[in-house]
């Protein structure tokens, strides 16, 4: 079959493919870098900013399994066109709707109502691509090759989390609807990309079966991406194992989650607050602030990406290890963010912390993994997307909400829980 030589798939296919994961994490986290700008704009309060993010998170986590289960059911290529479509009405009707309230023909309150009712477009129909298009690569792909072609693919939320933040600075000009630019240009991109899907991909004639995949909704610095399908998918239908339901408090994982749920709280807190700090401390005129923003978001996407594709690969080193130096990078970078007050510092102490939550994340989701039987992957890997989807419903709220009380107060308070789980996972944590 025609395409590189560690994917069974055309290559102009697997583009398509690329492409789909790239633009939804490019343009959700292009839109999470203008919305506190946009809100201060609006003189909404900021709680209400970081609100619209706690819904879109919620309906991702509630529904993702129910997408997932019907990708295996009504094909991926459908599935892939209906979360195009879900990213597509949602960043159309939030930019056009932005932009109007920007404009002065909406109220903020009236603009911000419809936004988040336009938001849960994405939370709801977006996360029916992820598990769509892993599922469909891994079913046309070998046990060989799979887990290459897999990494690429869920390489690609990482890749966004840089991209999105990196070029909404460039859309935001009159012509394209000024702050609310981004979202109507990634909008615009959308529907390249579902009509590249619809034309170029083949109807589902899978060579092997895949299940889908349940993803978390890509967010700057997150990269938690999907878990993908490993081959021990293939020897558990094949020997037809079946496991025990694994359970939450089950003894073997509960110290993973706890690390898991927790950690992950601090870091969604600190990302929810980021962009109010850059605009409160740097007191320039908000499009300075955006350009800024912009920097300090990318800084950190880098930094993360640099722990999960170079550190990590040469370290070698168990998971245990990954989550203690992760919570102790994380606990320096929020004290440096509590107490600096320039760019330069402020960019150092988030990308300080990007790169420890770069380590925690994987190390976890290892950690987790190694825990169980080969039989309980599957449902491992399912409480792992839940752990990663479910810190960013109230964490990025909450965080904002104690920023209201004192700016440093969130990322001293971060960094008092990473420390905390550092002893934690020091003694409670299998090597």
């Amino acid at each position: 079959m025609a395409g590189s030589p560690s994917v069974q798939i055309r290559r102009d296919r697997f583009a398509v493919l690329f492409l789909v994961m790239l633009t939804a994490a490019a343009g959700n986290t292009a839109m999470q870098s203008v919305m506190p700008t946009i809100g201060r704009a609006l003189e909404i309060p900021d709680f209400w900013v970081s609100l619209a993010y706690t819904w879109s998170a919620l309906l991702w986590v509630l529904l993702a399994p129910y997408w997932a289960r019907q990708s295996d059911r009504r094909g991926r290529k459908p599935l892939m066109l209906l979360g195009t479509v879900g990213f597509i009405a949602s960043m159309a009707i939030c930019g056009v709707i932005l932009w109007m309230g920007l404009a002065g023909w909406l109220l903020p309150a009236t603009t911000f109502v419809i936004f988040a009712i336009a938001r849960s477009l994405y939370g709801g129909f977006g996360s029916a691509a992820p598990p769509a298009v892993q599922a469909y690569v891994a079913a046309r792909t070998d046990r060989e090759n799979r887990t290459s072609a897999l990494s690429i693919i869920a390489s690609s939320f990482g890749l966004g989390t840089i991209i999105g933040p990196a070029l909404a600075p460039a859309f935001v000009f009159p012509i394209t609807g000024g702050l609310a630019g981004p979202l109507i240009v990634f909008a615009l991109l959308g529907c390249l990309v579902w009509l590249a899907v619809a034309l170029l991909l083949p109807n589902d004639m899978p060579r092997h079966e895949a299940r889908g995949v349940i993803s978390s909704e890509p967010s700057i610095g997150g990269l938690s991406g999907a878990s993908a399908p490993t081959d021990d998918d293939d020897d558990d239908m094949e020997t037809g194992a079946l496991a025990e339901r694994l359970r939450w408090r089950d003894r073997r994982t509960l110290p993973w989650m706890i690390v898991g749920v927790l950690g992950g709280h601090g870091h969604a807190a600190f990302l929810g607050v980021i962009g109010f700090l850059v605009i409160d401390r740097l007191s320039v005129p908000l499009n300075e602030a955006q350009q800024a923003i912009g920097i300090v978001l990318m800084a950190g996407a880098g930094a993360t990406l640099l722990a999960q594709w170079g550190l990590i690969p040469q370290m070698k080193v168990p998971p245990k290890r990954l989550v203690i130096w992760g919570f102790i990078l994380g606990a320096v970078g929020c004290v440096i963010m509590a107490f600096i007050t320039t760019l330069h510092g402020i960019t150092l102490g988030f990308a300080i912390a990007s790169l420890g939550m770069g380590l925690f994340r994987p190390g976890f989701t290892s950690g987790a993994s190694l825990a169980v039987s080969r039989a309980e992957q599957g449902q491992v890997a399912g409480m792992v997307a839940s752990v990663n989807g479910m810190a960013f419903i109230a964490a990025p709220a909450i965080g904002v909400l104690i920023y209201g009380i004192s700016m440093p107060l969130p990322f001293l308070v971060c960094a008092a829980l990473f420390g905390l789980l550092t002893l934690w996972a020091a003694f409670k944590l299998e090597n």
